[in-house]
């Protein structure tokens, strides 16, 4: 009986079946991607907005002003009383009488200054140019509520954590393509009742149940693409990540063409409903059918995998050797067992954590450089295209572990020179940022690629789940640890980044090299590697 490998390498390793799957799959990297950093557009700060005083409305519409005219009688008397004051979250403490002169509505305090009249917190009055523009005009997220928009993001990765685990062990226990597909109905349909959420916590529950389901789509479509293509092919796991980076820079030009945040998230919800037709044309992951003790299934989507890339199987292929290992319900007790896939499953949870938490880190400290957000956002976007090139090119010259390990190493070098750097040149101080971000984008790709080719077929996705949710956790974080030390001192993220790439860099030197073995099917071959 041949091994599923020989059977795989008789009917085309990488031939035009796969390459079909794996273009059709890689969408899913556009849509998952522009989720993971939709909050930049969706949360944008609203430029002009002021707190309205009680019975202003009212006022208003009997003087028949204009808002700019409402906004003259309310928030100048402010500011001329205190410099200080903005009017963005204070206002007078004053109710409008509607009985009033048009002219003149604050003289009935005439024997006041504005200076000696009190002031109240603003809560709800406030009046936006742009109302609908973004989540913080539509649910008021300013001031003393502006904390809630990092809630929203932390909300977010921790769908991505629950998706990790919930959907990681459905996709082993259940298939991979059924999981993959629940997951793309699941993203769309959250994501048009976030675009309609009467109030914010019907906006949140939605949120972290789309990146629950995105998750799923990413994770299972990663997994399919890396089990039908032959050993040497695997680099695709790194092309995949090509359309990840090509979602961040297609993002801010939907951005820019859709003025509210409702159409912003709709169309980046809605073209999951379309990988549903995948349905007709991907298959279920021969290699789980063979865990599931499913060979006659497998040895028919073989026989169709050969028909299409104009190769035949072998009459007397009846059977394909599949792994004696039981398939029991996987569990993290069986990550760690044995020695070797314990070192593997501890370097690699904590190689996922360092790198999201730099990436994320690193994407939101060019956000709070101002500038111009779409043309900043795009570049860098871009800046992370020739990752996936230097890899394609080192990786099978030179193997996973040492552009693993440099990649750590130079990010680690570059976030502390960058936080070093005076600000009088800063040009040099971006060029060395963003060494540090493209260094960062090459470990955090190839982590997904070491990652899959490390665990056997019955434990891969429970494997790569459990290990990348390590990365939602620095999700978590990364907000709050860039934010609270940049209060303290700018640059003390950086230095706190430096430190965490180093140790990874020197850690990932203890795993073993993959560079063309065949995908190990057993823990077994897991401790002989």
């Amino acid at each position: 009986m041949p091994s599923f490998d020989e059977v795989l390498k008789e009917a085309g390793e990488f031939g035009r079946f796969q390459k079909r799957v794996f273009f059709l799959l890689s969408q899913t990297g556009i849509t998952f991607s522009s989720l993971f950093v939709s909050v930049v557009f969706l949360g944008r700060a609203p430029h002009n907005f002021w707190c309205r005083i009680p019975g202003a409305a009212e006022l208003s519409e009997r003087c028949g002003w204009t808002l700019e005219e409402e906004r003259n009688f309310t928030v100048l008397p402010l500011h001329l009383g205190n410099e200080s004051v903005s009017g963005e979250c204070e206002r007078l403490d004053v109710t409008w009488d509607t009985s009033v002169s048009c002219s003149s509505p604050l003289a009935c305090y005439g024997n006041h200054s504005t200076g000696n009249l009190p002031l109240a917190p603003c809560h709800d009055n406030w009046v936006y140019e742009q109302p609908h523009s973004s989540i913080v005009s539509e649910y008021n997220l300013v001031c003393g509520n502006a904390w809630m928009l990092d809630l929203s993001q932390a909300i977010l990765n921790l769908g991505f954590l629950a998706g990790a685990f919930i959907l990681g062990y459905a996709a082993d226990r259940y298939g991979r393509i059924l999981i993959y597909l629940l997951s793309c109905l699941g993203v769309g349909m959250c994501g048009i009742i976030v675009a309609f959420s009467p109030n914010f916590t019907v906006f949140l529950i939605f949120r972290f149940l789309q990146g629950m389901f995105g998750k799923g789509t990413w994770m299972t479509c990663y997994v399919i693409v890396t089990e039908i293509v032959g050993s040497d092919q695997r680099i695709v796991g790194i092309v995949i990540q090509i359309f990840f980076t090509l979602g961040i820079i297609i993002l801010p030009g939907i951005a820019y063409l859709i003025p509210t945040w409702q159409g912003i998230q709709l169309a980046i919800s809605l073209p999951n409903f379309l990988f549903l037709l995948y349905y007709w044309v991907v298959p279920e992951s021969p290699r789980w059918l063979l865990t599931r003790k499913k060979g006659e299934k497998a040895l028919k989507i073989m026989r169709n995998i050969a028909k299409h890339n104009g190769k035949f199987l072998s009459p007397h292929y009846s059977e394909i050797t599949i792994s004696n290992e039981e398939v029991s319900n996987p569990s993290f007790l069986d990550l760690v067992r044995t020695p070797q896939m314990r070192r593997n499953t501890l370097i690699l949870m904590y190689a996922w954590f360092t790198s999201a938490l730099i990436y994320q880190g690193l994407v939101m400290r060019l956000g709070i450089t101002g500038g111009n957000l779409y043309l900043d956002f795009f570049i860098s976007g871009a800046v992370e295209l020739p990752a996936a090139f230097l890899i394609i090119v080192t990786i099978d010259r030179i193997g996973r572990r040492l552009p693993f390990a440099m990649s750590n190493i130079v990010a680690s070098i570059a976030c502390l020179i960058t936080a070093f750097l005076p600000e009088d040149i800063p040009w040099l101080k971006t060029t060395v940022a963003t060494l540090g971000r493209l260094s960062i984008t090459i470990a955090f790709e190839v982590v997904y690629l070491v990652n899959s080719e490390l665990y056997p077929t019955t434990l891969r996705n429970f494997g790569v789940s459990l290990c990348s949710s390590l990365c939602d956790l620095g999700g978590i974080i990364a907000p709050f640890l860039l934010f609270r030390l940049a209060a303290i001192w700018l640059e003390l993220p950086l230095i706190i980044f430096s430190i965490l790439a180093a140790i990874c860099g020197l850690l990932v030197l203890l795993l073993p090299e993959t560079k063309g073995i065949s995908l190990p099917e057993t823990v077994e071959d897991v401790e002989q590697l």
